[in-house]
């Protein structure tokens, strides 16, 4: 996880300092790339913040490993004395029987959810979790299929569709009473939608909508969300009958797709600054579409085209809702986006300039600052939620 930025100082290997820990081990993932990030973040999932370490790039640095939480902390003594940023750490949750992957960090403040978009996870939201913990307790999770979460294999639900918006928004208000303990802010990006120049992506009519998610839960349960950020919400064009897939296609057609290039390839269409797709960006996504189970979900999804649409939803929120833009959006044209602005509940439609489809991870310094204060309009002191809410 890319929490600093890196120093031009380096030193060989037979510099470091690596206490209680095996030299030889430490030398072979320092050159390995991993969907944490490079080389040493590897070492432990509950990463504390600390450099970006590059393939083939040795940092001076002092490696201290805390028994009691087996969290590693790296310092560069070539960095300047700003303050660290804050520590980001993993853990999960048993949901319903099933693992659930979640990342949190800060102590106080209002409580915020940050959800992810199809084929993405809570690793999406890197760039966003360590600021916004500054003044807020900050979570991200990874919906169930998705991510390093279990992914049930959706036969084994029978003619019942498992991965719903009712399930995913489901899980959103139990994981605040049971993990958040509070009302919650939720903020959401939606990514992997139909691509307009990949020939085979085309054939694909699917697109993923985490706004959705997050409206649906607001109205199932309105005492639990203080508002919504929705940024880049699926317009939902291609609401159509679920359509059966040939299991055999679907798995060739998604092993195709599943490769370092077509990821890539993907992301680049819908990043404007194309410097952002990243190889830790690239491997963030692809990595966990990789685990068993993986290839059942997203056929699943693809197939789905129930459920709400937005303008359905919009007016039965009781919580406020500010809509964020980006106006070089290839997938969600903002002319349509604008039509969403003029609901009753949106208190603002807010369009972020040269930026595309996933604001959060290609603009972080605008979406931060943005809901920094929408949640501060919001956030007068409000009695938590019952246990028993749900």
């Amino acid at each position: 996880m890319n929490m600093g930025s890196t120093s031009s100082s380096t030193l060989p290997l037979s510099k470091l300092e690596f206490p209680s820990l095996n030299p030889r081990r430490i030398r072979k993932k320092l050159t390995t790339s991993t969907p944490f990030g490079f080389g040493l973040s590897n070492l432990w999932r509950n990463t504390t913040t600390g450099l970006s370490l590059s393939t083939g790039h040795y940092y001076a640095i002092r490696c201290c490993l805390d028994n009691s939480s087996n969290i590693g902390v790296i310092e560069d003594p070539a960095k300047d004395s700003s303050p660290p940023q804050l520590q980001v750490k993993t853990s999960t949750w048993n949901w319903r029987g099933y693992c659930i992957r979640y990342q949190y960090a800060g102590s106080s403040g209002p409580a915020l959810v940050l959800v992810h978009g199809f084929g993405a996870n809570s690793d999406h939201w890197r760039k966003n979790i360590p600021v916004l913990a500054s003044s807020h307790r900050v979570f991200s999770i990874d919906l169930i299929g998705y991510g390093y979460s279990d992914k049930p294999n959706p036969r084994d639900f029978g003619v019942n569709s498992f991965y719903t918006f009712e399930t995913w928004a489901s899980q959103l208000n139990e994981f605040c009473v049971d993990v958040v303990k509070d009302k919650a802010f939720f903020i959401c990006n939606s990514i992997g939608d139909n691509s307009k120049n990949d020939a085979n992506i085309r054939k694909i009519p699917f697109r993923f909508h985490e706004g959705v998610v997050g409206l649906q839960a607001a109205v199932m349960e309105p005492e639990i969300c203080r508002g919504i950020t929705i940024l880049n919400i699926s317009l939902r064009m291609l609401h159509i009958k679920k359509q059966p897939w040939n299991t055999a296609l679907g798995k060739f057609f998604f092993k195709s797709v599943a490769t370092p290039e077509s990821v890539r390839s993907i992301l680049c269409q819908c990043y404007h600054d194309t410097s952002q797709v990243t190889e830790e960006l690239v491997q963030s996504i692809l990595l966990p579409g990789l685990e068993p189970g993986a290839v059942e979900v997203f056929l699943e999804f693809i197939c789905y085209s129930g459920g709400p649409l937005p303008e359905e939803l919009l007016p039965q929120v009781k919580c406020p809702v500010l809509i964020a833009w980006g106006d070089k959006d290839p997938w969600e044209p903002i002319e349509l986006g604008r039509a969403y602005g003029k609901f009753d509940s949106v208190e603002d439609f807010v369009v972020l300039p040269n930026v595309g489809h996933c604001p959060q991870d290609e603009a972080p310094h605008l979406v931060n600052p943005l809901v920094e204060s929408f949640v501060a309009r919001h956030a007068t002191p409000q009695p938590s939620i019952s246990t028993n809410a749900i």
